[in-house]
């Protein structure tokens, strides 16, 4: 049975998030509203292709946007259990940040210190978040080490990065990120770069310890098949946006928005027989130096109406937290229209 969401649990709500890179040639606007929430024990899924602003999104909420080229934009919420990280002072935010809040970045050969023993790389974070002295933190690292299916770990706690294979480097990221038992994991592209068998291990490894530690998960990732494992919700992103958002199964089985649609035809069916092209979605996404004034995903919409060109869609509603901007769902086009469209996609 799949588990009922209730809002009032949420451990994170992030409301209309803005975050901006000043380059030399112009404001990149990365992120443009974000909003969404996500409660303890729960897997949000946030979905896109390439350049969408899911990265920066989990770097605001871990306040890794750097000025002067970054900024997050004024209005913008991040709300950790009702209080906005965005005014933490920077003791606060070293609490928060790896103590309370962890991330797990997409390649873990860069983000390791390449200089430090994966064991020291851990230890400094017990020290720091858990008071602990190093001898008591030397032996609670080897723990976790064994925790996240590192053998010999009491030998291999004094090696380096690159002495570790990549589905072994991505553990130690694990590692370094569960240390401190935080409240919320971002898991930025944890199985890139990794054989279909170590990411179903790391992806099962993330499963145990959210239901261990009853942690919130957010799961950055452009594999459906991910998706489907893992998620409770799932966010869909587009043009630093989110242009979609629901359950799982309402996502999977009932989405609403084209793009949606879009990334659904491209995955491959297990139903398949003989040769079969894969949809793709034709064109690139906007420059979002200068995004355009309407609906963002206009220009590769086969539905694309005047209106798209022209306004930015509004948010329509179909259930407790389903929601989709787009036009099609607007009251003023026909109804015939809409059937037809859907019997099309169905049929397509």
């Amino acid at each position: 049975m799949e588990k009922l969401i209730n809002k009032s649990e949420s451990i994170l709500d992030v409301k209309d998030l803005k975050v901006s890179y000043h380059t030399y040639a112009g404001e990149v606007q990365s992120v443009r509203g974000v909003s969404f929430d996500v409660a303890r024990g729960e897997v949000l899924a946030i979905v896109g292709e390439s350049g969408c602003g899911k990265s920066v999104t989990a770097r605001a909420i871990m306040s890794l946007i750097l000025g002067p080229q970054g900024e997050i934009k004024d209005g913008s919420k991040i709300l950790y259990n009702g209080e906005d990280i965005l005014c933490y002072d920077k003791k606060r935010i070293r609490e928060f940040r790896g103590g309370e809040c962890a991330m797990i970045f997409q390649d873990a050969l860069t983000s390791l210190n390449p200089t430090m023993k994966v064991g020291n790389q851990i230890i400094e974070n017990l020290v720091a978040h858990r008071s602990m002295d190093k001898k008591t933190a030397r032996e609670e690292a080897i723990r976790i080490l064994e925790s996240v299916g590192i053998p010999n770990a009491k030998e291999r706690i004094d090696q380096y990065p690159h002495q570790f294979s990549g589905g072994m480097r991505q553990r130690v990221m694990i590692a370094i990120a569960v240390a401190c038992e935080p409240k919320i994991l971002i898991a930025d592209e944890p199985t890139t770069a990794l054989d279909v068998t170590i990411q179903a291990q790391i992806l099962e490894l993330i499963n145990e310890l959210k239901d261990r530690l009853n942690t919130a998960v957010i799961l950055i990732t452009h594999d459906f098949g991910v998706v489907a494992g893992m998620a409770d919700k799932i966010a869909v992103m587009y043009a630093g946006q989110i242009i979609e958002s629901g359950e799982k199964r309402e996502i999977f089985y009932n989405p609403k928005h084209p793009y949606t649609w879009a990334l659904l035809n491209s995955v491959p069916k297990l139903g398949w027989k003989g040769k079969q092209l894969l949809d793709t979605i034709k064109g690139t996404p906007p420059d979002l130096i200068a995004p355009p004034k309407g609906c963002a995903f206009a220009a590769r919409c086969k539905y694309c109406m005047n209106i798209c060109l022209e306004e930015e869609p509004k948010e329509y509603s179909f259930g407790d937290i389903h929601k989709a901007k787009c036009w099609l769902y607007s009251e003023e086009l026909p109804e015939e229209i809409l059937e037809e469209i859907m019997e099309e996609r169905k049929n397509g």
